[in-house]
């Protein structure tokens, strides 16, 4: 109130040097006008960084960035990271909302989706970001998927049927709808896999838990007819009987599935 009305004799008189003053003074004081220069949070990432065009050999990098300047989540920081300060990063990524299952990697050591892994709030620590592990490794954080996408195209994942196809859909019951629950929902992106050991030591023989999670669902499907023949297709010592039950692939998954769950309904089908 005292600032409007000493704004309104002023408007009233030429300014003078003393009036000027005093104005400037009235605004310094004016609530939402003083601005206290606000101080950074940064938040320092260790990142693997590897170049097959190079001659040197991998290593983890430092990046420093202000994470009021930037989302919420990894892939936020990951992108910021590129765009500002090392445009030579690689890494995949498409959806940013956990579909697509691109941005797979290794954060703090857990596999996980950097679009929905948030920043540790605790910004002196440091969040250390490498491929998914024991993949081979194309450049920076991005693997070869050619072995694990191999192993998903050997258990033919697409409906069969030794009867005639329907003029129309097939149906199907809502309570064999529901056998497929906690199956259909995987994104493909390996984050299970890559946290097997089983895998980790026979990734050539061993399916995997993305793989034989994606066979139960076909053999748990009531529209399909080759439920034995996708049986016996992964009944093999390798194939199927290097699953442990360690269940690492439960706790990596960032869909929240359990794949070690269908590998045992597998085994249990097994006559």
């Amino acid at each position: 109130m005292a600032t409007g009305l000493l704004r309104r004799c002023i408007s009233r008189v030429p300014p003078s040097p003393a009036a000027k003053l005093l104005l400037s003074r009235s605004h310094s004081s004016d609530p939402g006008v003083q601005q206290s220069e606000s101080t950074k949070n940064l938040k320092n990432f260790q990142i693997y960084r590897w170049n097959p065009d190079d001659s040197g050999k991998p290593e983890l990098r430092n990046y420093e960035i202000d994470l009021r300047e930037c989302g919420p989540m990894v892939l936020d920081a990951l992108i910021k990271i590129k765009n500002e300060i090392d445009p030579t990063l690689t890494f995949r990524r498409s959806c940013r909302e956990g579909i697509c299952g691109s941005c797979a990697m290794n954060i703090d050591g857990c596999n996980g989706l950097a679009c929905l892994t948030k920043i540790p709030s605790e910004s002196s620590s440091t969040t250390m970001i490498t491929p998914l592990p024991h993949m081979y490794v194309i450049k920076d954080l991005v693997v070869d998927m050619t072995n694990f996408y191999n192993q998903y195209k050997s258990i033919e994942p697409w409906l069969k049927r030794k009867s005639p196809a329907p003029a129309k859909e097939i149906l199907q019951s809502k309570k064999d709808r529901s056998k497929l629950d906690g199956m259909y929902e995987c994104i493909l992106c390996a984050c299970c896999s890559t946290s097997c050991p089983s895998y980790w030591w026979n990734p050539e023989s061993y399916l995997g838990p993305a793989a034989l999670l994606h066979a139960n669902r076909w053999i748990m499907d009531s529209r399909d007819e080759y439920t034995q023949e996708r049986l016996d297709a992964v009944n093999d010592e390798f194939k199927l009987y290097r699953c442990h039950t360690i269940l690492n692939c439960a706790r990596a998954c960032p869909k929240g599935l359990n794949p070690g769950k269908q590998i045992q309904n597998i085994k249990s089908l097994q006559s």
